[in-house]
């Protein structure tokens, strides 16, 4: 499970950030102030910061500075601003991500979700820490793949799609969702890429002599790992 904190002074507003995430399976830590969420960073060891900026004492802003003078933690500011000079200053202060007030709860979200996928993925490529699902090993420092300790040949996109589905086991990803991720692009409605690079990723692995299945189709939504045989 990951842990977010949530700094926000607007108690309205704090409690609906604190409600989704924790609706959404995710343990939620508070702060009102910026002096109090960098009390919390120092306490506890959280995977994701929703920041607000205009905070009470000592400004959002600078509690980003802060936070990345020491820290590469994820960081979601929450602005009121939508102008690009703001959203470029944001940026080159180290934020990973920003959204605007008022904001889509399902936006929100989907950023949240983003951001914690790309920072366990880079979390293990820097590391060399191997993604382990079932007989299936991924060694992100050199993009080896090996099932029961053979290793088989990807393609790069099947590579990437097989980390992403396992860096996530049991999570559902739509089609448009994985090809935003691995394409880094929006999918086309008719682009069967996803599709295709599916097929071959599972006749690859069950060739490797694995289990029967390890990616399971959820008709009319997309894909995900299967935790059990």
């Amino acid at each position: 499970m990951s842990k977010i904190l949530v700094v926000e002074d607007n108690t309205e507003i704090h409690e609906m950030e604190k409600e989704l995430l924790s609706k959404s399976g995710y343990s939620v830590v508070s702060a009102f102030s910026g002096t109090e969420a960098l009390l919390v960073l120092e306490k506890e060891s959280v995977d994701l910061v929703v920041l607000d900026l205009m905070l009470p004492g000592l400004a959002g802003d600078e509690v980003l500075e802060r936070i990345r003078s020491y820290s590469n933690i994820a960081v979601l500011c929450v602005t009121a601003i939508d102008g690009v000079e703001s959203k470029v200053r944001l940026m080159k202060l180290g934020a990973d991500d920003y959204i605007v007030k008022p904001f889509d709860p399902e936006e929100f979200l989907v950023r949240i979700e983003a951001l914690l996928r790309r920072t366990s993925v880079g979390k293990s490529r820097e590391s060399g820490k191997s993604l382990v699902f079932r007989d299936i090993e991924i060694l992100p420092g050199n993009r080896e793949v090996r099932v029961r300790g053979k290793t088989i040949d990807l393609t790069r996109k099947e590579y990437e799609i097989l980390e992403l589905l396992v860096s996530h086991p049991g999570q559902v990803f739509t089609r448009d969702k994985i090809f935003e991720t691995v394409w880094g692009a929006e999918a086309f409605p008719e682009d069967n890429s996803v599709n295709v690079h599916v097929g071959n990723l599972r006749k690859k692995l069950a060739a490797s002599g694995g289990a029967d299945g390890y990616i399971k189709t959820i008709w009319g939504i997309g894909f995900k790992m299967i935790e059990e045989s």
